[in-house]
């Protein structure tokens, strides 16, 4: 099995380069796993599918969205998100990032 390199990791702080919104990564996908339908409604820059995709809480919004990494970058700003899942997925936020809860 090949090991896929994830640029960003779960409770960084990230910017989608395109739609101008900041969020944090709650989860990773190594690969694409969204429907073909989906992909051909939504996935309008046909992102590559074979590579790292990210569930993203968005900053200031009560909804997730599902990114490829090619259309994200760092969050230049590192500052906490307002989110109202936030709390289902992360302990607290510290040194520019947030800590996940452990099961």
């Amino acid at each position: 099995m090949n090991q896929v390199q994830c640029q960003f990791y779960v409770g960084q702080l990230v910017h989608h380069h395109l739609f101008g919104y900041r969020g944090v990564v709650v989860d990773v996908d190594p690969e694409f796993q969204g429907t073909e339908e989906w992909y051909d409604q939504v996935a309008r820059s046909r992102p590559p599918k074979d590579k790292p995709w990210y569930h993203i809480l968005v900053h200031g919004a009560e909804h997730m969205t599902y990114v490829s990494e090619r259309n994200l970058e760092p969050d230049p700003l590192r500052e906490m998100i307002s989110h109202p899942m936030i709390d289902y997925f992360f302990t607290r936020y510290e040194d520019g990032k947030y800590i996940r809860i452990m099961s």
